[in-house]
């Protein structure tokens, strides 16, 4: 049986107002309150010349992309993922590819840096190794996930959002519409204070 459009958005919306988030405590925040504090990291990263780094795979990669694309376009912060097809492909071939996000953040992010690691299910062995390169290399780190709620990439991050859903699509539009939404803030900070 399928579901009228009407009803998927009022499911979808309704996912999205209850993102739940927490800090690197695993303590709960409102969601406001943590949406703020990202946002304010994204412009203080950028104000002090530091970079943006998001992963992901597949549909989390796509997210990240636009989000990647909207940081250096619209707020001016620099920002880069890393799914450049042949060093992606020859880390996961020489390293396996749990380890190939791991070795580019080892490379790549320096002390001050901000990770944000995107995982739907927030398992994906390749993100939680990232992760905690990032950690290693003294970054701060945000998490978006979905599906269990003691998944363990929702326990990893200086700030943690989460979506109760089990079903991709839901997971990731609920992240777009997240990273849209502070990408869309920062932009508009940035652009008042210029």
């Amino acid at each position: 049986m399928t579901k009228a459009a009407t009803s998927y958005f009022r499911h979808v919306g309704a996912l999205m107002a209850a993102i739940e988030a927490t800090d690197a405590g695993r303590v709960a925040m409102p969601l406001d309150e943590a949406a703020d504090t990202v946002v304010r990291r994204l412009l203080e990263t950028g104000k002090a010349a530091r970079k943006v780094v998001l992963i992901g795979n597949g549909g989390s990669a796509s997210i990240a992309g636009h989000m990647e694309m909207d940081l250096c376009n619209r707020a001016r912060i620099r920002a880069s993922v890393f799914n450049d097809p042949p060093v992606l492909t020859a880390l996961a071939n020489d390293l396996g590819y749990d380890r190939a996000f791991e070795r580019m953040v080892e490379l790549w992010m320096e002390s001050g840096d901000c990770l944000i690691a995107i995982s739907s299910s927030g398992s994906s062995q390749n993100i939680l190794n990232g992760v905690d390169a990032a950690r290693r290399n003294k970054c701060h780190v945000v998490t978006f996930s979905g599906f269990k709620p003691d998944n363990p990439l929702r326990s990893l991050g200086d700030v943690n959002f989460y979506v109760a859903s089990n079903e991709y699509g839901e997971v990731e539009v609920s992240h777009h519409a997240l990273g849209h939404f502070l990408t869309d803030q920062a932009a508009e900070i940035a652009a008042a204070t210029r």
